[in-house]
C-alpha cells in the first residue's frame, strides 16, 4: 500500500488543523503556568532547605557547619521532595498532552475500524505472547496501546520495554519497541519463534521455556546469524522456516534494518515485534508548537507501514497466497 492510502482526508485535516490551533491556546497557557511553578515550587524547597541546614548549623560542631549527618539527611529529603513537587509543577503540561492525545488519536488514525485507544496498561494480547521472543524479563512498562481492525483482521498495537530489574549493575533491557498483535490468515499448530540471537546480558531463552523448544534452522547463513527460530512443533515449523518466515524476515531486514525484527506464532494468535527507541506516538515537548505536517502526518505513516507490514507477516502460514 501507499502511504496516501493512510492519511486522512481534506475534510479530516482541516478538522485536526482546528484541533491543533485549540490545543496551541491550551499550550501556550500550560506554558506560561509551567514557568512559574517550577521556580516557585522548587524554589520553596531550596529555601527551606537552606533556612533548616542555617537552624542546624547553631548547634552543629563547629567542624561539621553545613555537612553534619542531619545536614546530609535534610539534603537528601530536600532533593526527593524538589523531584516531587518539579513533577507536580508540569502536571498541567502533562495533562494536557495526554488529554490531547486521547482527542487526536482516533482522528489521525481514521483508517482504522472499531479503533480504542489506552495507555500504561497491560495489553490484552500480551499474555499470549511467547516468552522467547523477548527473553527473560521480570519488569514491563506499556505507553500507547491501540487496537481495533485493519484490512479486515483485529490487532492490537502498543509500545512496551521489558527489562530485567534483578540487574546488580546496568538496567538490562529485553525488549523496546512496538508490538503487533494479529489474527493470523491460519492457526500455527503450537509456538514458532522467530528471535534475535541471545547475549549472555539477555539471557535468552532460559529457564524452562529452552526445555520444550526445539532449534532448526532456515538455511539461510545471514538469518540464522541473527536469529534463534523455536518451536514446540518441528514439523509444522520447518516449511515455514524454510520458506515463508524466512522469506518475511529477509524483507524485514531491508525495511527495519536497525535491530532485526521479531516474529512470533502461537496458535492463532501472530506477533510483529519492531525493536525502537524512538517513541512513536509521543506529542514534542510542551515548548515546541505543535504542526501537522512536522508532528502528526508521520505518525499517521508510521502507523500505516507498521500495519502493512503485520498485513504481510499474519499470511505466512496461510496454505496459499490469498489467505
Amino acid at each position: 500500500m501507499e502511504t496516501a492510502d493512510f492519511m486522512p482526508s481534506e475534510a479530516d485535516i482541516a478538522n485536526i488543523r482546528k484541533d491543533i490551533e485549540t490545543y496551541e491556546a491550551a499550550r501556550a497557557s500550560a506554558v506560561r503556568q509551567v514557568r512559574w511553578r517550577v521556580p516557585l515550587f522548587v524554589g520553596l524547597v531550596l529555601v527551606s532547605v537552606v533556612l533548616v541546614a542555617w537552624l542546624f548549623n547553631k548547634v552543629a560542631d563547629p567542624n561539621e557547619q553545613w555537612f553534619s549527618t542531619p545536614h546530609v539527611f535534610l539534603y537528601l529529603v530536600g532533593f526527593a521532595a524538589s523531584i516531587l513537587l518539579y513533577f507536580r509543577a508540569v502536571r498541567p503540561a502533562t495533562r494536557l498532552r495526554q488529554s490531547f492525545r486521547e482527542t487526536l488519536v482516533p482522528i489521525v488514525f481514521g483508517f482504522i475500524r472499531d479503533m480504542r485507544y489506552q495507555h500504561d496498561v497491560t495489553p490484552n494480547s500480551f499474555d499470549r505472547l511467547p516468552r522467547e521472543t523477548v527473553g527473560g524479563f521480570t519488569m514491563s512498562r506499556f505507553d500507547d496501546i491501540i487496537s481495533g481492525r485493519y484490512d479486515g483482521f483485529p490487532f492490537e498495537l502498543y509500545e512496551a520495554d521489558l527489562w530485567d530489574g534483578a540487574a546488580t549493575t546496568n538496567r538490562a533491557t529485553t525488549f523496546k519497541g512496538v508490538i503487533v498483535a494479529f489474527e493470523t490468515v491460519e492457526p500455527f499448530p503450537g509456538i514458532l519463534v522467530a528471535a534475535r540471537r541471545a547475549t549472555a546480558v539477555m539471557g535468552f531463552f532460559r529457564g524452562l521455556f529452552t526445555a520444550r523448544m526445539q532449534a532448526l534452522s532456515s538455511g539461510v547463513p545471514e538469518l540464522d546469524a541473527a536469529y534463534e527460530f523455536r518451536t514446540d512443533n518441528i514439523e509444522a515449523a520447518r516449511p515455514l522456516v524454510t520458506g515463508r518466515l524466512a522469506q518475511a524476515l529477509k524483507w524485514l531486514g531491508e525495511t527495519w534494518p536497525d535491530d532485526p525484527a521479531r516474529i512470533a506464532l502461537n496458535g492463532s494468535d501472530g506477533f510483529l515485534l519492531l525493536p525502537q527507541t524512538k517513541n512513536f506516538f509521543e506529542l514534542p515537548d510542551i515548548s515546541v508548537p505543535l504542526d501537522y505536517t512536522r508532528h502528526v502526518a508521520p505518525m499517521i505513516s508510521d502507523m500505516g507501514a507498521m500495519l502493512a507490514t503485520a498485513a504481510l507477516v499474519r499470511k505466512i502460514g496461510a496454505k496459499d497466497e490469498a489467505g
